[in-house]
């Protein structure tokens, strides 16, 4: 398709033929999701590249304000004869013959585009972090007990099967009474994405800014503060937190390193680190307990047992007592099969919708780990201890 055409097309007129009334009909009755995708930049592409694999969903429709990303995003479903594209999700949502949307929007916009299609009579996946803001996530919470429709927070790690067997492992005792978690995710980099315009880099960069994101803690860290709360089968009681722009002094709004502490119900600590000059371990959870560690990353899992050692003792560098023999490997591998988490998140969203059942990564969750995210910053922000506020946070 020709450039010019493609955008004179964008507003939401069909590309491509139209198709008979009755078929839509059968369509739809034939269990095939019909779904629309909001938000086509990086990740909103990924989905939509994972959707056209998956059995019972047919993409339909994108939306985006930047055309260049619209035009990338249409490219990938220009094959299908009902494929549409629009610069206005408004208009997507006026669309009658989708059941389904995806948000992947900047996440200052993620509760109007929910509530919206909530008000549509749509079913959503809503990217992480679910929103931004006490208000914001009360919005959706609120909207969503007035709702039949299936709401999903796009928390992947809830739809993974090596992640669910291991929390199952947990519960059961495998690493006995939790002290602590330790989680991290660290990159070396500047965190930014190629920029064709000056006059896009907000739009393109928005996770740098305040306006749209809380930068690290939201983009990243979040998805193992949901991982905290699941597995405590709980919420923190309060937070205490750092944050800095120490390395990247490029303009950027959000911090370009993060380190939080949330206590838990019983004392149990769970700490969160993100750096973005730093790529040691890159991504890591640990799971420490008085009967062994579990350390998990992104798709790969080991158990070190607690008592498994005995440590000699000697002298070293003139200290006498140290430990002298005792080198700590990351233990035994667990093997747990699976499949791409995002991908099988996906598989559950069309279950949910076909079967009509809550999600794992439901609304309730995704509150939780939105309104722990909001603690955090404020926490980082005011260098205060930020508590749970049960008066403020809807559930």
């Amino acid at each position: 398709m020709k450039r010019q055409e493609f955008i004179r097309n964008s507003s939401g007129i069909l590309l491509g033929s139209m198709v008979a009334p009755h078929l839509m009909a059968q369509l739809n009755t034939n269990s095939v999701i019909s779904i629309g995708v909001i938000g086509t930049g990086g990740r909103g592409q990924g989905i939509v590249k994972l959707l056209n694999n998956i059995p019972g969903f047919e993409v339909v429709a994108v939306c985006d304000t930047l055309a260049f990303r619209l035009e990338e995003a249409f490219d990938l479903i220009k094959d299908n004869k009902r494929a549409k594209a629009y610069s206005d999700y408004r208009k997507l949502l006026d669309d009658k013959n989708i059941d389904s949307v995806v948000v992947a929007t900047p996440l200052n916009t993620h509760d109007a585009v929910a509530v919206a299609a909530l008000d549509a009579e749509k079913n959503v996946y809503c990217e992480k972090t679910m929103a931004k803001g006490v208000e914001a996530t009360n919005r959706i919470v609120n909207r969503c007990k007035a709702s039949n429709k299936i709401f999903q927070t796009g928390h992947q790690y809830h739809s993974s099967r090596m992640y669910s067997q291991l929390v199952e492992m947990i519960w059961d005792g495998k690493v006995g009474k939790i002290s602590a978690i330790e989680a991290q995710w660290n990159r070396n980099g500047n965190w930014r994405r190629p920029v064709p315009d000056p006059k896009m880099e907000r739009q393109i960069n928005w996770r740098m800014y305040r306006e749209y994101s809380y930068g690290l803690l939201a983009e990243l860290s979040s998805h193992q503060i949901d991982f905290a709360n699941w597995v405590l089968k709980s919420q923190p009681e309060k937070v205490i937190g750092f944050g800095g722009i120490d390395y990247w002094k490029d303009g950027r709004e959000t911090y370009d390193n993060t380190k939080v502490v949330y206590q838990f119900p019983g004392g149990v600590k769970a700490t969160y680190t993100c750096l973005t000059s730093n790529a040691k371990d890159d991504y890591k959870i640990m799971v420490m307990g008085d009967k062994g560690t579990l350390t998990i990353s992104y798709d790969k899992a080991w158990f070190f047992p607690e008592g498994e050692y005995k440590p000699e003792y000697g002298e070293v560098d003139g200290v006498s007592g140290a430990t002298t023999n005792w080198t700590q490997s990351k233990g035994t591998p667990i093997e747990i099969g699976h499949i791409d988490p995002t991908k099988q998140a996906l598989i559950d969203f069309r279950d949910a919708i076909l079967n009509n059942k809550e999600p794992n990564s439901g609304v309730i969750t995704g509150a939780k780990a939105a309104y722990a995210v909001e603690m955090g910053i404020q926490a980082m922000d005011t260098e205060k201890i930020i508590h749970w506020d049960n008066k403020k946070f809807v559930l």
